[in-house]
């Protein structure tokens, strides 16, 4: 049955991306030529987006359930940590000969992240808001993943950061992909 994303709560969006990165991960992993190349973009593209939202949204409000500052603040950690490896993949790009030893280590960043929101972060969410709550969080972090910048920026994790520095980093991301998709054509 397909999941119905207009009426999906943000656990439900969240953990239908984390399949959504691994699965990229995995074609990463087989791919070559153009088809590594653009499926690196989108993974830099979700990545970078779902953070963001992650960030602006998720985070503040399991922050408040019980030990959430804790939870929150290791999951900022991570995060930064992955966006770093994740900047100097974009510029190395996918026909670098450290691209895959580094690939891997993100993987495993990612996975062990994801991982730690899952069982950590998301029963939390679920345990201190009710559905229609859950589900206007979702609608938030779509929003927010409609403006966010579509690379990573190591350093910008908090929600004050991402909501000062968020919409004209996103601006010149998106030009940027713009600009690298018409040259490419």
């Amino acid at each position: 049955m397909a999941t119905n994303t207009v009426d999906e709560d943000v656990v439900d969006l969240l953990l239908r991306q984390h399949g959504e990165i691994r699965s990229l991960f995995v074609t990463l992993e087989v791919a070559t030529g153009n088809l590594r190349r653009d499926t690196f973009r989108d993974l830099v593209r979700l990545l970078a987006i779902h953070e963001t939202a992650e960030e602006e949204v998720v985070h503040p409000a399991a922050r408040s359930a019980a030990g959430g500052h804790e939870v929150v603040e290791a999951r900022l950690a991570e995060e930064r940590s992955a966006k770093e490896i994740l900047a100097e993949l974009d510029k190395l790009g996918p026909d670098d000969e450290g691209f895959t030893a580094r690939l891997s280590q993100l993987r495993d960043e990612v996975e062990a992240h994801a991982r730690h929101e899952e069982q950590e972060e998301f029963p939390r969410l679920r345990e201190q808001y009710d559905d229609r709550k859950l589900r206007t969080m979702a609608k938030a972090v779509r929003a927010a993943e409609a403006i966010a910048p579509t690379h990573p920026h190591p350093g910008v994790e908090g929600t004050a950061e991402n909501l000062l520095l968020g919409p004209p980093t996103a601006i010149m991301d998106r030009a940027r992909d713009l600009i690298r998709d018409v040259l490419k054509k």
